[in-house]
């Protein structure tokens, strides 16, 4: 025991000043996306450094602080999700070049929907755009201008509107392969009984199905609620000049993708092949041009490409942020302290309590990070493979859990959400460019999310019922039962 105690990192003033690099991130997220309502990565990026240099501070050690900020940024767990998150990034810039979005406003305006069903589109084609590009936020930018006004105007309910697209792109980012939070709920789960962590094929596999469930919920939902009466015709104009039918070509990347992940369990091997498949589509159909995947303007690298690898820089920076705090916490023995009370609960005496524990855990986690999904599941996620570890869950189910709770409440906590400030920012913009569209209440919105309410719900069942519960065999296969 004094040879652990003498390795562990100090801090002037207690332990509990291990704990302030990670209390003063909080505060910057809290400050960036709430109060100043800034949503970039690279935000977060710099707040990660800047708290890490003052945590220095605090520290007996100076040179031994570093090399623990060193040693989590080095694991083998951040490196490889850096890594995913490079190459994804490519693909994701591809396919929102490849003009996604405007193949799905064709195909609702030759379907000639409007209210309820209006919005039930929209839900649905900002799902698969979210799938397909691996971004919430990208999503609710590209998707707002598009489908807002002239849902409303063909007869969608305003706030039930809003609703459907926040759904749509959390519902992708729940469920994307190339998206930062799935990746990062695999990539944080490891196996007890060999090695390795979950792979994200076998993850997103096992995941659709409390997504589409809570999708048809709220299928439902949107149909009954979202009609607001007769339409105008100048939603038709507004749908004419965004449409484009050859977008639609380009999903046929993302089901190569997806079938390449399930089957090989490679997320490195899928996106390869739909990087491959996505560009040689492209350029047949006359999407894409080579200039579009890597050209050189005014001494300028251009195309998806290079945009695909700036676009992820911020994320990869924040990545490594978080990878250090998490560091100077297991080398100073909190992260250690603060699993084994986990473990020691009341709550994680049966295996509900051990599931709600991971559940609840990256609800609040995600609060506190201003619904910041990707840095909550990386920031909590180590704690959630040791309770999984020591429940006997499967790694799938773990990640499932993580990344499944991350995307409900904490998405519409009204006061907190980045996501929910995301959309009033879509929604104010778009006042100035159309006078028919109205403000909306942050907290009806967070009441007409209904994925995310739904996704709840399922998730809470799924705990209570044990339904979709998974534990790790002895060779990592998995198994219904917990072996004795």
């Amino acid at each position: 025991m004094e040879e652990n105690k003498e390795k562990r990192l100090e801090f002037r003033g207690g332990s509990f000043f291990a704990v302030l690099p990670l209390i003063l991130f909080v505060v910057v997220c809290i400050m960036l996306f709430v109060v100043f309502k800034v949503f970039e990565m690279e935000g977060l990026c710099m707040g990660g450094i800047l708290v890490l240099i003052v945590g220095s501070l605090f520290s007996k050690d100076w040179s031994r602080y570093w090399r623990a900020v060193v040693k989590g940024m080095t694991s083998e767990m951040m490196n490889t999700l850096a890594l995913i998150l490079l190459v994804v990034g490519i693909f994701a810039k591809m396919m929102s070049r490849g003009g996604v979005a405007q193949g799905f406003v064709w195909l609702g305006d030759s379907m000639g929907l409007h209210g309820g069903m209006f919005v039930v589109f929209a839900f649905i084609a900002t799902s698969i755009i979210s799938m397909s590009t691996g971004t919430s936020i990208g999503t609710l930018f590209s998707g707002f201008p598009i489908l807002y006004p002239s849902g409303i105007l063909l007869g969608a309910h305003p706030l039930y509107l809003a609703g459907a697209i926040l759904s749509g792109a959390i519902f992708g980012d729940n469920v994307a392969p190339i998206s930062d939070t799935t990746i990062a709920s695999a990539a944080s789960q490891s196996y007890k009984n060999k090695k390795g962590t979950a792979d994200i094929g076998g993850v997103v596999a096992t995941r659709m199905k409390y997504a589409l469930i809570a999708m048809v919920i709220a299928c439902g939902l949107f149909l009954v609620l979202g009609n607001a009466g007769a339409g105008d015709p100048a939603g038709k104009e507004i749908l004419e000049a965004y449409k484009d039918p050859k977008g639609l070509i380009m999903l046929i990347p993302v089901a190569v993708l997806l079938t390449v992940a399930i089957i090989k369990r490679d997320i490195f091997i899928a996106v390869t092949w739909g990087i491959i498949s996505g560009t040689v589509i492209g350029l047949v159909a006359g999407i894409l041009t080579p200039a579009d995947i890597v050209s050189v303007e005014d001494g300028a690298l251009a195309g998806f490409a290079i945009d695909g690898i700036k676009n992820m820089l911020g994320t990869v920076g924040y990545l490594y942020a978080v990878a250090g705090i998490i560091g100077v916490l297991n080398e100073s023995g909190m992260m250690q302290k603060m699993i084994d009370a986990l473990l020691k609960s009341k709550l994680n005496k049966s295996i509900i309590g051990s599931e709600f524990i991971i559940g609840f855990g990256i609800i609040l986690t995600s609060i506190c990070l201003g619904s910041a999904n990707g840095p909550a599941i990386i920031m909590y996620g180590p704690i959630a493979d040791k309770i999984g570890q020591e429940s006997g869950l499967h790694p799938y189910r773990r990640s499932n859990l993580l990344d499944g709770f991350a995307s409900t409440l904490s998405v519409i906590i009204p006061f907190t959400s980045s996501f929910i400030f995301i959309v009033i920012s879509c929604i104010t913009g778009l006042m100035e460019e159309y006078s028919f569209i109205q403000a909306i209440n942050p907290i009806a919105l967070a009441g007409a999310t209904f994925h995310c309410i739904a996704l709840f719900g399922v998730f809470v069942f799924s705990v209570l019922t044990g339904w979709g519960r998974e534990y790790e065999g002895p060779d990592g296969e998995r198994i219904k039962a917990k072996k004795a």
